[in-house]
């Protein structure tokens, strides 16, 4: 007697995931359209809705989601006011890329690439080399970062333009791996405070006829996975940052464009076993998996060899009613990475890759300690992570 579809419920099928707005409306598209504003050589514009502008800069807001913004009007007053201007003018979101994590995300907006193409695929992904996991973010173990993403960045495009190319940040992030392969060109310039950051950047903004200027804030995010994207840290960092927005938008000089974008968003997940689900206690999870890589919203399974299928199968019956689970190639053929996947990119990807549609998370209590305790996450493609504004204001 064949079984019911009550005893083995039909998995999420791969092409019902929203795939990001590759070539069109994503963060890997917002650079290539402003540099080509400024008639640089080789860049497209994708994003068609955008104006050009003389002097672009980009303020990027780790962790603020679209959704997440317009459900606090209140604390973000300002950056509320610019919605309808998101987009050129459209009102509508871009998306951040696939996964919507920050190490990805960083270098989609740098090079100007999707990640099948830049290579940093996953918060954690496998280096075929040494087949070890290999953290993107903070670039451990360490590896060469120009072998990495070989790929020049639209900074460096930029500047040997004769466009003045400029980053604002905080002095921590200036020689950091992951700065050199995605937000290197022109000057790097250190500061401290939110302040200084707005003011230095709308200086750098008026030092050139032509400029491309990009500044980046980080504890939104930081509250967000501490707390929680409705917590009161969280809504205190919102309240500050849209100050800071305003701040730099008051300062802009002339032929001036300010876009505000985030690399992705963020939700809530609950501290209980429906929602967290240990891989380190789950035997029927853990069996022929070699390494566990991404994060808990967007994972990279690499199995030992020859049980490829096999994990895709068990993956697939106990996560498939909660996950899109798809083996690298249909993940790959889907477009979920970009639409193309570079050869030295391929074996990053996991064997099967798994990213959550409902609020629930793949934690590993033993393996990912700090990571299994955060409350708020993201990384996968729900409009809550994917959806980022691309706020403008124009002098």
């Amino acid at each position: 007697m064949a079984l019911s579809t009550w005893d083995h419920p039909e998995p999420l099928a791969i092409g019902s995931a929203p795939v990001p707005e590759y070539g069109a409306g994503s963060l890997a598209d917002l650079l290539p359209t402003l540099a080509a504003g400024m008639s640089v050589p080789g860049m497209t514009a994708a994003i068609p809705e955008l104006t050009g502008a003389d002097r672009n800069c980009v303020f990027l807001i780790d962790g603020l989601g679209w959704e997440q913004l317009k459900a606090h009007p209140d604390e973000a007053p300002f950056m509320a006011s610019l919605l309808a201007s998101s987009r050129g003018g459209t009102g509508r979101p871009i998306t951040a890329g696939y996964p919507a994590t920050t190490a990805t995300s960083l270098a989609s907006v740098g090079t100007g690439l999707p990640p099948g193409a830049h290579g940093l695929p996953g918060y954690t992904v496998r280096n075929p080399g040494t087949g070890e996991l290999m953290n993107q973010l903070r670039w451990t173990p360490w590896t060469q970062p120009h072998t990495w993403q070989p790929y020049p960045t639209v900074f460096e495009l930029a500047d040997a333009a004769g466009v003045h190319t400029a980053q604002v940040s905080s002095p921590t992030f200036q020689n950091t791996p992951l700065t050199k392969v995605a937000l290197s060109g022109g000057t790097f310039h250190g500061r401290l405070t939110g302040e200084d950051r707005m003011d230095f950047a709308a200086a750098q903004l008026a030092a050139g006829d032509r400029s491309l200027v990009y500044t980046y804030y980080a504890e939104v995010d930081g509250k967000g996975h501490r707390f929680g994207v409705d917590s009161d840290p969280w809504r205190g960092q919102l309240m500050y940052v849209d100050r800071l927005v305003q701040r730099l938008a008051e300062q802009l000089p002339p032929r001036s464009a300010l876009y505000v974008t985030a690399d992705h968003g963020m939700i809530d997940i609950p501290f209980d076993e429906q929602h967290r689900i240990d891989f380190d206690e789950d035997w029927e999870l853990r069996a022929g998996v070699a390494l566990l890589g991404g994060e808990g919203r967007a994972r990279h399974v690499y199995a030992v060899p020859g049980a490829e299928a096999d994990v895709l199968t068990c993956w697939r019956e106990v996560l498939g009613e909660q996950f899109w689970v798809a083996s690298r190639d249909e993940a790959i053929a889907a477009g979920w990475f970009g639409p193309h996947v570079d050869e030295r990119v391929y074996a990053r990807i996991g064997d099967v890759v798994a990213a959550a549609r409902d609020d629930v998370l793949i934690i590993a209590t033993e393996r990912e300690p700090k990571e299994s305790a955060m409350v708020g996450n993201h990384g996968s493609m729900t409009p809550a992570e994917q959806h980022v504004p691309l706020l403008e204001v124009r002098s």
